[in-house]
């Protein structure tokens, strides 16, 4: 049997290796044990809880306004205490946070294979996204399998020298739980039942690093003109935890938040099962997000990028995402064509597919791993 640790410290992370975790417990072959370094603490329970995981081990890390110097070395010094006592076959760690990063280099330091789901996204720029661009590319330079979404960010670490061998096209697992809880959705949730039905609704998430500040006073600023122009509309904003991203985006549409029916509806991060549903019932969303660039492609739904670059070009390309970056220009432009254009709209969706995945990563990557784990030895050809 192969001892295996999940490594998982944000909501993200946890969403996107929960069907993984699930599928290696169904294996008789591997011995899972769920790591969390609680870089989220609350977020990171929930978006485990919803398909019935709890972690074995929590680093609990989380501090109030933390910083990277301290994420990092708290997740390189908990990871690797946790490996010298119970020593693992393979440790996997998911995309681009910093507890990717450091619980890749506790597992390097060990000389124990470190698998890297979601491998190979660039944007070639060490600066956007901030810090993920540097995690992504760091860690795999130290992983040992690299699962990557889709054939271009497989090419992408073949022309950086990664053997051919060692990489798998698998999809990306965030389809896999979206799939997931599409087929296990229950009623409507709490946050949208102030929506009224007819209402055209624009779901907002902001909370890039590269962001804060002004950037993000910019975007708060075209949804502010949004509103004023069009009554009708209704924005659902799940605020991150991070008190400086929760405390501009008050300041600058707090205003419109007021009164029986409110224009803008604030709330906690919803859990997943919710914030699917948040998705299925937006007219189009706005968002710095990585991961919702993959679920509006499945799910197509048009996203406005809220960045100038996207390590995740396909959704670009496939046509369901328009970098719009923090110009309040760009935003307005395309979010009053959206409002207005039926037939824009609905090419999106006919233009949408799913070319982050069909729901069946987790298997691939399960099967990749057996194999690697069987011949005892390292692929390097």
């Amino acid at each position: 049997m192969y001892r295996v640790a999940c490594v998982v410290g944000t909501r993200p992370e946890a969403i996107k290796m929960a069907p993984l975790i699930l599928a290696l417990r169904e294996d008789a072959r591997f011995a899972v044990t769920v790591l969390a370094t609680g870089q989220h603490t609350d977020m990171l329970r929930q978006a485990l809880a919803h398909f019935g995981i709890t972690a074995d081990v929590n680093l609990n890390i989380m501090r109030d306004r933390q910083t990277l110097d301290h994420i990092t070395s708290a997740v390189l010094t908990g990871v690797g205490g946790f490996l010298d006592g119970s020593p693992q076959d393979m440790i996997l760690v998911h995309g681009d946070t910093s507890t990717t990063f450091a619980a890749a280099l506790a597992g390097f330091y060990r000389h124990i294979p470190v698998g890297h789901v979601e491998a190979g996204l660039r944007s070639r720029n060490m600066s956007l996204p901030f810090p993920e661009e540097a995690n992504r590319v760091l860690t795999d330079r130290l992983a040992s399998l690299f699962f990557a979404p889709t054939e271009g960010d497989a090419e992408n670490l073949r022309r950086e020298g990664v053997p051919g061998s060692a990489v798998r096209v698998t999809g990306n697992t965030v389809i896999d739980a979206l799939f997931w809880t599409l087929r296990n959705l229950k009623g409507t949730p709490e946050a949208l039942q102030d929506v009224p039905g007819t209402a055209p609704l624009i779901l907002m998430t902001a909370h890039r690093r590269e962001s804060w500040g002004e950037p993000l006073h910019r975007i708060c600023g075209a949804a502010a003109e949004l509103l004023r122009e069009r009554p009708e509309i209704r924005f659902l904003i799940p605020l991150h935890k991070n008190p400086t991203v929760r405390e501009a985006i008050r300041q600058d549409l707090g205003a419109f938040a007021g009164g029986a029916s409110p224009r803008v509806i604030f709330t906690e991060p919803l859990d997943y099962p919710d914030f699917v549903s948040a998705m299925n019932r937006s007219l189009f969303i706005l968002s710095d997000s990585g991961g919702i660039q993959e679920e509006a492609s499945a799910l197509r739904k048009p996203v406005l990028i809220l960045r100038t670059l996207s390590e995740r070009p396909d959704a670009v390309t496939q046509g369901t995402g328009v970098l719009v970056g923090t110009d309040p220009e760009k935003i307005l432009r395309e979010a009053r064509r959206l409002l207005d254009d039926a037939e824009y709209r609905e090419n999106f969706a006919r233009r949408a597919g799913s070319p982050f995945g069909d729901g069946t990563a987790s298997v691939k990557i399960l099967e990749t791993m057996a194999r690697y784990l069987e011949d005892g030895t390292r692929w390097t050809a």
